[in-house]
């Protein structure tokens, strides 16, 4: 064995223990870190060839590895924007540039444009649900996200275009017996209208259902829509007839008293020009698949339907699934953002970045767009964070190990130091 070689063998393992030493520092300055996932190092012993006469000692090389598919305890908050992920995946989040990444960091709150941004800047993404419709993930890309944003200025008002009408319809009635029942809608501007729903029935299990609109339907002008008497009048498309009736449909059911008529919709006309306000109440798809005929008495459901009377914004929800309500203050909630998951094949080989974010790696695998609650993706936790998974007494006890170590190393290269002296003394 070369004295130089004890020397480089010895350098070799206080370099080792160095590195160990830096990711203990890092990991005891990052234990209160939001979402920060620990790093290790690992060690793996380096060989030199040996002839017979004399051995060659190696040395030590090591390997930073990151525990990012360990889950760090959850803490509860008292904001709503705090989010914490129960189970697999990560946040998509997006940098200043663009560019996007994950993180399982979910300090958000709303910064100056009403964008839900954490700690580190980086803005959460999700899919925006626009006309009410359920959205549809990607699952190979970040295609279709945009920023989560809960910002809304003044009052909302939104018109009425779809709901619901179920109704038990006594099978003992006799025929041209009838039934009402009535459910409240909402114009363009948010002014409410009541809509009956007059069933009678026509022959054994057949009934009929006409909507019609309450008050007297008077178009106005398009110069002057609040005057009932202006000529000529906007017409409604399709025609609505003086009596008001929106919608006519024949219900016919089996004789378990299940409706057989499908669809099980039925579209209603469309009222523009609506006398005293110009507002346009929309043509309506009401739902009456849950309409029976069984021998009980007429048994509305209630109903239901989109839409609401203008109200202002008094804040928002958001649910175990990620989906992000808009709260108003008649307590209505308007689903506004899904928040997207993604997720990795090896999570603890993605690269890690500034900011407590991740992007992807070579060995990491392929990243899987999805939501939460499906698949592999955990449930989204508002009112919470994700902790650190760092242990402190495990550091310091790695801490102690290193110091430990490296001594002894330095032992060894101060060694092989000294024997040199000894060597270059012979001749003198």
């Amino acid at each position: 064995m070369s004295l130089y070689g004890m020397m480089r063998t010895g350098g070799s393992g206080m370099n080792a223990q160095a590195n160990r030493l830096g990711t203990v520092a890092e990991n005891i300055a990052n234990a209160n870190t939001t979402g920060y996932k620990r790093a290790s190092t690992e060690f793996s012993s380096m060989i030199l060839p040996t002839t017979n006469g004399s051995y060659n000692s190696g040395g030590v090389e090591t390997k930073i590895r990151y525990n990012i598919s360990g889950e760090g305890a959850k803490t509860y908050t008292t904001s709503g924007s705090d989010l914490a992920i129960d189970g697999g995946g990560f946040f998509i989040v997006e940098g200043g540039s663009g560019q996007e990444y994950l993180t399982r960091a979910g300090a958000f709150t709303q910064d100056g444009a009403g964008n839900l941004v954490n700690a580190a800047g980086y803005s959460l993404l999700g899919y925006e649900y626009g006309d009410g419709a359920d959205p549809t993930v990607v699952v190979n890309g970040f295609d279709g996200l945009a920023k989560v944003n809960l910002s809304s200025d003044g009052l909302v008002a939104k018109g009425s275009t779809q709901g619901t009408m179920g109704a038990n319809l006594p099978s003992g009635a006799a025929v041209g017996d009838a039934s009402k029942t009535s459910l409240i809608v909402y114009d363009s501007q948010g002014n409410t209208r009541i809509l009956d729903f007059n069933y009678t029935k026509t022959a054994a299990n057949t009934w009929t259902v006409e909507v019609q609109d309450r008050t007297t339907y008077t178009p106005g002008t398009a110069a002057n829509p609040g005057d009932p008497l202006a000529v000529p009048p906007i017409p409604a498309t399709p025609a609505v007839p003086a009596t008001g009736i929106l919608g006519t449909k024949t219900l016919e059911f089996n004789p378990a008293g299940d409706l057989l008529t499908t669809p099980t919709t039925i579209t209603t006309a469309a009222m523009p020009g609506l006398a005293g306000t110009g507002a346009e109440l929309a043509s309506l798809t009401i739902d009456l698949g849950k309409t029976t005929q069984l021998g009980y008495k007429f048994n509305p459901d209630g109903g239901s339907i989109d839409g609401n009377a203008p109200s202002k914004v008094a804040g928002f929800q958001i649910d175990d699934d990620g989906i992000v309500y808009i709260k108003y203050e008649n307590n209505k909630l308007e689903p506004r953002y899904r928040i997207a998951l993604a997720s990795v094949q090896s999570p603890d080989n993605l690269v890690p970045q500034s900011g407590n974010v991740y992007s992807q790696g070579v060995e990491s695998g392929v990243i899987v767009t999805g939501f939460a609650g499906s698949g592999d993706f955990g449930d989204v936790i508002s009112g919470a964070l994700e902790s650190s998974n760092v242990d402190i007494a495990e550091e310091l006890t790695s801490m102690i190990e290193s110091q430990r170590s490296y001594t002894a190393n330095s032992k060894v290269f101060q060694t092989g130091a000294d024997l040199l002296d000894v060597l270059v003394n012979l001749k003198r």
